[in-house]
C-alpha cells in the first residue's frame, strides 16, 4: 500500500463535513435542488464586500515593482506593522511588526505554531466541542490531543482544563466564537484560565483562534484575549470577516506579553518555510493591510440566526443561543446523533452530527444559506423530530 498507514486510519475517521456534503450531492441528484437542504458546510454564501475587490483591483495595478515577489517568510514587512498597529489598538499592548506573521488562513497559521511547539509526544489541550480539523493539526506535527470538557453552557470550565495539564502540555487550543456551537468565551473565564496557568508552573502557550471574531451578536464583542492572558497567541483569517476563504489569508500574532515572543516568532518563520507555505499570497497581503479592518455586513447573519433558532427551539429542539459565528449546535432528540442525522437526512435536511465536534448528543447546522432555505427546511426538521420521539 503506497498511502501511510496513519493517513489511511485517518481517512476512515475523515470530517464528517465532507462525509455528509458527499450524502448532500447525492441526494440532491435523486430528488432535485430544490428538494434537499444543505446545512454542512460553513462557506459564506456572501460575496466579498466591494471595497475588497476594489482593492485588489488597484494592487494588480499598481506600477510599484516587486508587489508579487518573494518577501521575508513572515511576510511584507509594511503589511505586518499595519496588522501590528490594529493589534495594538485594539489591546493596548505594544505589538510590531516582528509580532505578527502573514500566513495561509487561520489554518496555516495553526500549522505553523504548532510545529515550532511541539515535541513528539507532546500535549495540547482542545475543548469540546471544537473544529474537527484540531485532531489533525496537532497529530500532524506528532502532537497528542487531550479533550477538556466545557460547561452545560459551552463555556470553558477551567477546573477540568487545570486537571487536564501534565509535565507534556505545550499548548491550549481555544476557539472562540466558537465553531460549532457559536458561544463567545468570556473574559472572566480567561482571566480564571491566567490564574490557573500562573499556578501550573509551566509555560503554557494558549493559542486563540478566532477567524469568526467580526461575525457577532445581539451587540457583544470577543474578548481581547492578548490583554487577559500572558502567552497568548492569536491566529486568524479574514476567510468569515471578508468572505474570502478560497484565497487562504490569515495571521499569526504573538503577544507583547510573551516572553519567549522573539524566539518564537523566529522559529514560526522556520517553519512557516519548511512546511512548504514559504510565504501568504502577496496580492492579499496587501489587500488586508488595505481593508482588513472592514467586515462584511453581520445584520443578516444575524437574521438567519434568529430564523435557525426560533425555528429550532419553536419545534422542541434544545439549544444555546449562538452569540456569534454561523452555527447553531442544537442538541439531537435521539442520544444517538448519527442516528438521528440519517432521519433528518431522509427528509431531505442535511446536518452534521456532534460527534465529529468531539460532543455526542448534537448536532451542527450552518446558516450560510438563504433565508427561504432555512423556512422551507423547518417541516423537515419538525418530521424527523417526531419521528425520533415516536421511536424512543
Amino acid at each position: 500500500m503506497v498511502i501511510s498507514r496513519r493517513v489511511a486510519e485517518n481517512l476512515q475517521r475523515a470530517s464528517w463535513i465532507r462525509r455528509m456534503f458527499e450524502e448532500g450531492a447525492r441526494l440532491k441528484a435523486e430528488r432535485g435542488e430544490d428538494r434537499v437542504f444543505d446545512f454542512t458546510l460553513g462557506n459564506p454564501e456572501v460575496e466579498p464586500p466591494r471595497l475588497v475587490i476594489e482593492a485588489a483591483q488597484r494592487e494588480l495595478a499598481s506600477p510599484r515593482p516587486h508587489r508579487h515577489a518573494y518577501m521575508p517568510n513572515a511576510g511584507f514587512p509594511e503589511v505586518r506593522a499595519a496588522i501590528a498597529g490594529r493589534l495594538a489598538a485594539a489591546t493596548g499592548l505594544p505589538y510590531t511588526a516582528n509580532h505578527v506573521l502573514m500566513t495561509v488562513g487561520a489554518g496555516g497559521a495553526l500549522n505553523t505554531v504548532l510545529k515550532a511547539l511541539l515535541d513528539p509526544g507532546d500535549e495540547v489541550i482542545v475543548l469540546a466541542p471544537y473544529f474537527a480539523e484540531y485532531t489533525f493539526y496537532i497529530q500532524n506535527h506528532g502532537g497528542t490531543m487531550v479533550v477538556a470538557p466545557t460547561r452545560g453552557d459551552f463555556q470553558p470550565d477551567v477546573a477540568a482544563i487545570a486537571a487536564a495539564i501534565t509535565p507534556r502540555t505545550r499548548a491550549i487550543l481555544v476557539n472562540s466564537p466558537n465553531n460549532p456551537s457559536g458561544v463567545i468565551y468570556r473574559a472572566a473565564i480567561y482571566e480564571e484560565l491566567e490564574a490557573a496557568l500562573q499556578r501550573a508552573g509551566q509555560p503554557i502557550v494558549v493559542l486563540v483562534d478566532e477567524p469568526y471574531k467580526a461575525l457577532t451578536y445581539d451587540g457583544l464583542k470577543a474578548p481581547e484575549v492578548p490583554a487577559l492572558v500572558t502567552r497568548a497567541v492569536t491566529a486568524t483569517s479574514w476567510s468569515k470577516a471578508l468572505a474570502l476563504p478560497g484565497e487562504r489569508i490569515g495571521y499569526l500574532a504573538l503577544s507583547p506579553r510573551l516572553p519567549e515572543a522573539a524566539a518564537l516568532f523566529e522559529a514560526c518563520c522556520f517553519t512557516q518555510r519548511v512546511l512548504g507555505f514559504v510565504n501568504a499570497p502577496a496580492l492579499w497581503q496587501w489587500v488586508v493591510a488595505d481593508v482588513g479592518d472592514r467586515t462584511v455586513e453581520v445584520a443578516p447573519y444575524q437574521r438567519k440566526r434568529d430564523l435557525v433558532y426560533e425555528g429550532l427551539t419553536g419545534i422542541g429542539y434544545r439549544c444555546i443561543k449562538p452569540e456569534g459565528a454561523f452555527y447553531v449546535f442544537p442538541q439531537t432528540p435521539l442520544d444517538d446523533d448519527v442516528a438521528f442525522v440519517r432521519l433528518l437526512a431522509d427528509e431531505g435536511v442535511l446536518a452534521v452530527p456532534g460527534s465529529g465536534f468531539g460532543c455526542p448528543g448534537h448536532m451542527r447546522i450552518s446558516f450560510t444559506v438563504p433565508e427561504d432555505t432555512i423556512v422551507r427546511s423547518l417541516p423537515g426538521f419538525a418530521k424527523a423530530f417526531e419521528r425520533a420521539h415516536a421511536a424512543r
